[in-house]
């Protein structure tokens, strides 16, 4: 109970003070990454889909504050996971940013047989969650930069993760030129994660090539666990196909 209140009002402190203290900022920007995919994975193997799945992931907001929901749902029409995640970067310096964020909530999908006026049926049963997370930058150029990622997860029923830590270093290579309007970005990251009693190190890539002044990208992710007690497969991978729409506006 009392790393629910925790959470709580570190969320609360976060979205407070958003609004409070600093100066507004006339761009705003929205941007929209609609996504198929053959393999719905999530680095907390809990929440992993296992089957082809869609994704919309909006982010609209400006320079200081965002607000950034994640719509995903399995290609049968089911629904996988709803997360509603607000972002504050508390400070902005040339090679230095700092962020905080919170999930508020989460909402993970799974399904469940349950019993009808006598009938078997499969239901989609929601589980709750909340999460706060921390983000230090530094970048090198436009076009890479080096991060950490702390995220604290908590979960509101017995079935599912209660507890989740995750700690990550992250890096950021993006628009490297291949030939003529080609690119490709390159985002590796290691990380430790603690679901409950279980814990495990892992490493993970994304690849994304794309054509620039092109809507449409593929990008594919390999996840390894290098040791784990947490159950799961210790491979996994997928391959999606990305449209994007990317705005920005000045507000008068």
């Amino acid at each position: 109970m009392i790393k629910t209140k925790l959470l709580l009002a570190l969320a609360g402190v976060l979205t407070l003070s958003s609004g409070y203290g600093q100066p507004k900022d006339s761009t705003f920007f929205f941007r929209a990454d609609l996504s198929v995919t053959n393999n719905g994975f999530s680095i907390i193997p809990a929440f992993t889909l296992g089957d082809p799945a869609a994704f919309l992931d909006l982010k609209m907001g400006n320079k200081r504050v965002s607000f950034e929901p994640q719509f995903r749902y399995a290609l049968e029409g089911r629904p996988w996971s709803l997360v509603f995640i607000y972002r504050y970067k508390a400070m902005i310096k040339p090679k230095f940013q700092l962020t905080f964020g919170g999930h508020l909530p989460g909402l993970n999908f799974i399904t469940r047989t349950v019993d009808v006026n006598g009938i078997q049926e499969e239901l989609s049963v929601a589980r709750r969650f909340l999460a706060v997370e921390i983000m230090p930058t530094y970048k090198f150029s436009d076009r890479s930069s080096l991060g950490i990622y702390f995220l604290r997860g908590h979960g509101f029923q017995q079935h599912g993760p209660q507890d989740s830590h995750f700690v990550s270093l992250q890096g950021s290579f993006t628009r490297i030129k291949l030939t003529g309007k080609t690119y490709f970005s390159f985002n590796p990251q290691a990380f430790y994660l603690k679901v409950d009693s279980d814990d495990g190190y892992y490493i993970n890539a994304t690849v994304t090539v794309g054509i620039l002044d092109f809507p449409i990208t593929i990008s594919g992710i390999v996840n390894q666990a290098i040791e784990t007690t947490i159950p799961a497969q210790e491979f996994d991978w997928s391959i999606n196909l990305i449209y994007t729409l990317d705005k920005k506006f000045v507000l008068k």
